[in-house]
């Protein structure tokens, strides 16, 4: 198990100096960055040095790397954003607890709905709930996330006056009017991987109890239920845990969409302004952050690999 760990742990830390070259090699794909920072009409030639110097612009592409990758990875410092004045890592920090907050209740949407309905649909192959779940998948694939939220606003918003139309609802009085506010954009942000997660749970359980050694339990006289749970379930797990891992970081980066409709304060609307904005400190800093939850997601992912299939640290 040691020799596990340590070779994910090599391999960790190779992916994040990748990483870390790539964001830096797209940031300089547009050319300097002085060009790009340029909102005003006429940059006399000292101030275009003092750009130079103060975001070590002046010096060799390598040697820009290796200070971008001493002060922002090793010290957190990314420098300031170019439209706010801040410091990017007080920004991420900043925007982070909302996109956090809808992540965790979007996943907690896709595990509530996606295994349960996999796992019926598969044990009931052929009946009724078997046709409930498929449906549920394929509108779930269907629908695109910003129609879908205009949809939910239209009829829990507007129609039926249930739920608050939009934002992170920081204002709310108490718990349970903050609660209101999360159900549409978690819904609409977690459906499409729902029905994904539905359908790899349903294909990987129904191969499981077409095999052999669940035949076998069955014909010894264990219990279906005990078939389902400790010999199926665990052994069509992995699939759906890959699967749940990294949906969890996507969530909690790639919220665009689904923060614009609610106008949900996150990290993906953050990025996504940044972009427009040409400001170069944050839009690095944001995209390398993103990068780093997937890496360390991914990580994770194969140590509990490790400890559901003892036949995978072996290998």
């Amino acid at each position: 198990m040691k020799v596990f760990i340590l070779r994910r742990l090599l391999f960790l830390v190779f992916a994040i100096f990748a990483a870390t070259l790539v964001v830096f090699a797209l940031s300089r794909l547009q050319g300097d960055p002085r060009n790009v920072m340029l909102n005003v009409g006429y940059v006399s030639p000292e101030q275009w040095d003092a750009w130079g110097q103060q975001f070590h612009l002046d010096k060799p592409v390598i040697v820009q790397y290796a200070i971008w990758i001493g002060k922002g990875f090793f010290q957190g410092d990314f420098g300031d954003s170019l439209k706010t004045g801040k410091p990017v890592m007080q920004m991420v920090a900043g925007f982070a607890p909302a996109s956090l907050q809808l992540g965790l209740s979007a996943v907690l949407f896709v595990l509530i709905t996606g295994i349960p309905l996999g796992i019926l649909s598969a044990v009931k192959r052929g009946t009724i709930w078997d046709v409930i779940g498929r449906t549920f998948a394929v509108f779930g694939q269907a629908l695109p996330p910003f129609w879908l939220g205009i949809m939910l606003i239209l009829v829990f918003s507007v129609t039926l006056d249930w739920l608050p139309s939009g934002t992170r609802g920081h204002d709310a009085t108490n718990f349970y009017e903050r609660l209101k506010y999360f159900p549409m954009p978690a819904v609409t942000l977690g459906w499409l991987a729902s029905a994904g997660l539905m359908r790899l749970v349903r294909s990987s359980m129904l191969e499981v109890l077409d095999s052999e050694f669940v035949k076998l339990a069955r014909a010894k006289g264990v219990s279906t239920n005990k078939v389902i749970w400790k010999h199926a379930f665990r052994n069509a797990l992995i699939p759906p845990l890959t699967f749940a891992g990294l949906i969890l970081v996507g969530f909690i980066g790639g919220t665009v969409v689904t923060e614009t409709v609610f106008a949900w304060p996150g990290l993906g609307q953050m990025t996504y302004t940044a972009i427009i904005n040409n400001d170069f400190p944050l839009m690095t800093g944001a995209v390398l952050v993103f990068t780093l939850l997937y890496v360390f997601a991914i990580f994770l992912i194969d140590i509990l690999y490790a400890f559901i299939d003892p036949r995978i640290r072996y290998s």
